[in-house]
């Protein structure tokens, strides 16, 4: 038997000013904003941009076509999808199955929450576990599975 090791690590990331980077994370083909932090065991793939004064914390993952905006905070555990499986499985390798992700400005995103392709407006706290499936275009509080407005702020 043979296997292939790959190492985690920092590859073709255009960094802003003041980043924070905790290891060990794997960061290739993305931008951070200046004054941002990644927490230990994150992933971001290519083609994502994170925001200026944005925080991402441990163990979230981030996939290609996410852009996250300024002064953002995502909690610990969270997943982006950019597959929304819409042929009823996994596109795999066909790109133009994919879908992009926009998350605007001052957006909060508790632990465990899952994204899938959407955009979300400026202002809106996701709940802990909250499982985004539609885009939101109302600042407010969203929770549940699937998220749903619990309060407009």
């Amino acid at each position: 038997m043979s296997a292939r090791f790959s190492e985690a690590g920092i590859v073709n990331v255009s960094f802003g000013e003041n980043v924070r980077v905790i290891n060990p994370v794997n960061l290739y083909g993305c931008r951070i904003g200046d004054h941002a932090f990644i927490g230990p065991f994150v992933e971001v793939q290519k083609e994502v941009s994170i925001g200026n004064r944005t925080k991402i914390q441990s163990h979230t993952f981030i996939c290609e076509w996410v852009e996250i905006g300024n002064d953002c905070f995502v909690g610990h555990g969270v997943m982006f999808i950019n597959d929304a499986f819409s042929e009823g499985k996994p596109a795999g390798g066909n790109r133009n199955l994919w879908k992009p992700t926009k998350i605007g400005n001052n957006v909060s995103i508790g632990s465990n929450a899952t994204i899938l392709p959407v955009t979300i407006c400026d202002e809106v706290v996701i709940g802990a576990g909250a499982v985004v499936t539609k885009d939101i275009t109302k600042k407010g509080v969203y929770v549940g599975n699937p998220a749903r407005l619990l309060r407009l702020l």
